[in-house]
């Protein structure tokens, strides 16, 4: 059964780019993005890893560890790792999952048999630090993923999981915020001391409360 959100994400212990990983181990007290593509050496999917490995500070600076895999063996994935680098200029230092045996992608439901028997499809999932799933994406094959997208979801869940608020459409970082409606004005005057913009009774802006 696919998994849905704040399901438990499964645990395992996978082989990959970096040696064997113990997959909540790995992440800790932190976040994670665990995601998948069909396969080494194809144009896509080099396009994919090499750009996450360039914006791997942001994911950094926000606790948040990644993860690719498909199911390719390990040394195909060292050796791929080297054309990434050089036609993505840029050096991948993040773990490949080594899925031969399709035993992640069974977990996590990432192959889907009317899309492809034998390949991942793009799969994307987000681990909160309580190891519960925050978001899930998928993508088909000919389509590559905005990872910016994903900064932009992890900045709205960090902040959402610490505050009575959440955030609109097209949100970003530093823009006013939404309080949720389970929060009466009596209450939001004392939470939010930038104070807010009232619209409609559900409907209240307020500054970014950590910024």
């Amino acid at each position: 059964m696919a998994l849905r959100l704040g399901d438990v994400a499964p645990d395992f212990l996978a082989e990959t780019s970096e040696g064997p990983i113990e997959f909540h181990k790995y992440l800790g007290e932190g976040w994670g993005i665990l995601f998948s593509h069909p396969k080494d050496y194809t144009p896509v999917c080099t396009t994919e890893l090499g750009y996450v490995a360039k914006i791997k500070p942001e994911f950094e600076k926000r606790n948040v560890k990644v993860l690719a895999l498909s199911v390719d063996p390990v040394d195909s994935h060292k050796g791929w790792i080297g054309d990434i680098n050089e036609t993505q200029n840029t050096t991948v230092n993040y773990p490949i999952i080594a899925d031969a045996d399709k035993k992640v992608s069974g977990l996590y439901d990432m192959i889907h048999p009317n899309a492809s028997e034998t390949t991942t499809v793009r799969s994307v999932f987000v681990i909160g630090p309580d190891k519960k799933v925050k978001l899930t994406l998928t993508y088909p094959a000919s389509t590559g993923r905005n990872f910016d997208e994903l900064l932009r979801v992890i900045d709205s869940l960090q902040l959402t999981a610490n505050y009575s608020v959440a955030t609109p459409a097209n949100w970003k970082h530093g823009e006013d915020v939404i309080i949720v409606p389970s929060v009466s004005d009596e209450d939001a005057e004392k939470k939010f001391p930038k104070g807010f913009k009232k619209i409609k009774p559900y409907l209240r802006y307020t500054p970014q409360p950590n910024k």
